[in-house]
């Protein structure tokens, strides 16, 4: 009986070819599908997105603390909140809602857009691209959210400002300094608080999304 050796064994099975699992095709559908479904996920996120802050701001509109914190600052200076000023940042406030509202169904309806472009999707390349203006996209929806917190925030100090002017009051250096200081600080803490919430809810996905299509990369390149 001749003699077992092991050695001999394992190098014939390293040298065995390994069956791939699945084919670039098979791989491709399975991409695709997750894509859809990443997509379709950030999609049902910004319409809870829409319908909260449209609720929230009906409930702001009708407890109006927007203008009571206005109201208190002003009073806090040395100012008054006159009729003139009250409309005039009424509305103003008022348009920055409406506008971000209508931004985030703007960018609702595109993830939608997106979701059934890829659902349709089969070509490789096609597929890549879309998953790249997705991405895009979704960074834009996010730069733009910050960018409104901070034009509301330069608004809101504006009218104080132009109150102030208004009714000739002149305030203290330090009432200022600390009024202008907690708006500054507020905003930072908005804009931290907002980029930490697409940080990890977006962000999530995107990182998902991101793995996908270094995959789909991998299969292009192979395919050239």
């Amino acid at each position: 009986m001749p003699e077992f050796d092991l050695d001999s064994f394992k190098k014939t099975w390293q040298e065995q070819p390994v069956q791939q699992k699945y084919d670039n095709n098979e791989i491709l559908q399975m991409l695709n599908r997750k894509s859809r479904n990443y997509v379709k996920y950030i999609f049902w996120i910004s319409v809870a997105e829409f319908l909260f802050f449209s609720v929230l701001g009906l409930f702001y509109f009708f407890q109006n603390d927007e203008a009571n914190s206005f109201s208190k600052v002003l009073e806090r200076l040395g100012a008054q909140k006159t009729p003139e000023v009250e409309s005039s940042f009424d509305h103003a406030y008022m348009a920055i809602k409406i506008l971000s509202l209508l931004i985030t169904a703007y960018f609702v309806f595109k993830f939608y857009q997106n979701y059934r472009k890829i659902k349709i999707e089969e070509n490789l390349k096609g597929l890549i691209t879309r998953i790249i203006k997705f991405k895009k996209t979704v960074n834009a929806f996010i730069l733009i959210s910050i960018v409104l917190l901070i034009a509301f925030t330069f608004v809101f100090t504006a009218f104080i400002f132009y109150a102030l002017n208004s009714q000739n009051v002149h305030p203290t250096t330090s009432d200022l300094t600390i009024v202008i200081s907690g708006i500054i600080v507020s905003m930072v803490l908005s804009i931290l608080l907002i980029w930490l919430y697409y940080r990890l809810v977006y962000g999530i996905i995107i990182r998902k999304l991101d793995k996908n299509l270094r995959q789909l990369k991998e299969i292009d390149s192979q395919e050239i």
